[in-house]
């Protein structure tokens, strides 16, 4: 893994990082999805796995653990005041880093990403267990200040979308385009109308990542961004169908490339394309 050019490299660890350090007793290893049948048939050793809709959102309503629950939930899985976290998923690194960005949202920063997540992880054979770890609880509690300027919310979307904002649109294609509601492998539902919000551009989460599922270089990212005008000059909101797929986005803008004013718009087209009354543009942008 090259860090080259990162601007916060220490927020990713590689797989050859990891593996030395499975048995520091100051990391703590998740591993974090929607689909935990994944944890259930291999995970990397010392792992605790978190059910991102389960574990990571609050029981009543759409929003997340506030920071009492989120203390408990990284209790239960050993975290103590020292402890590092280092999380880790399928689909490149998806709900991971989706859970980096409600941790950070929350005022948790200890917390890294595993470069490659799972895929990698996988693809150089290393080891796993179906090893179902139980730590003792440590009653830690989340003591950092929360980060709401990371967030984008849904006023913010209908009151800015005239082009003073970088408006980056992470899904496929065909989602963008209103072809889709979701990507081919999920249900077409959820939001009420196809498109994409106003002044948006495309680019798709994929095209940050590597074949094994790493971030691509510092430069490379660089480049991919700017050539749809998001430079860091400017605030910029990602967004997907649910907010995973552009947590992946805004930590290679934020973490990756330090671009100083990202947030995540977490309520994405599942709750904009079910707005009465919002602008949706269809097709390509014009």
């Amino acid at each position: 893994m090259s860090t080259d050019g990162y601007a916060h490299p220490e927020r990713l660890v590689s797989t050859d990082w990891l593996a030395a350090h499975l048995s520091d007793g100051t990391i703590r290893v998740v591993d974090v999805d929607e689909d935990t049948t994944a944890y259930d048939q291999g995970h990397i050793p010392g792992a605790v796995g978190w059910n991102w809709a389960t574990d990571l959102h609050a029981e009543v309503g759409r929003d997340y653990l506030d920071r009492a629950a989120l203390g408990h939930l990284l209790s239960a899985a050993g975290v103590e005041e020292d402890t590092t976290v280092v999380l880790y998923g399928g689909n490149d690194n998806w709900f991971a880093a989706y859970a980096y960005w409600i941790l950070r949202l929350r005022g948790f920063d200890r917390v890294k990403l595993l470069d490659g997540g799972r895929k990698k992880w996988v693809l150089e054979d290393r080891e796993l267990t179906e090893e179902v770890m139980d730590y003792q609880h440590t009653g830690y509690t989340v003591t950092g200040e929360e980060h709401p300027e990371i967030r984008a919310l849904r006023y913010e979307m209908l009151a800015r979308t005239g082009g003073e904002i970088g408006l980056v649109d992470v899904r496929s294609p065909e989602e963008y385009r209103g072809e889709r509601l979701a990507p081919p492998h999920l249900p077409q539902e959820q939001a009420q109308v196809p498109g994409h919000i106003p002044g948006a551009v495309n680019i798709p989460w994929s095209q940050a990542a590597n074949e094994d599922g790493t971030f691509k270089s510092a430069a490379e990212l660089r480049a991919l961004y700017a050539g749809q005008g998001i430079t860091g000059e400017r605030e910029t909101v990602a967004y997907c169908r649910i907010g995973e797929r552009s947590s992946h986005t805004w930590f290679a803008l934020t973490e990756l490339l330090g671009y100083p004013q990202v947030k995540n718009y977490d309520g994405s087209w599942t709750e904009y394309g079910s707005l009465v009354g919002a602008p949706v543009e269809l097709g390509t942008a014009s």
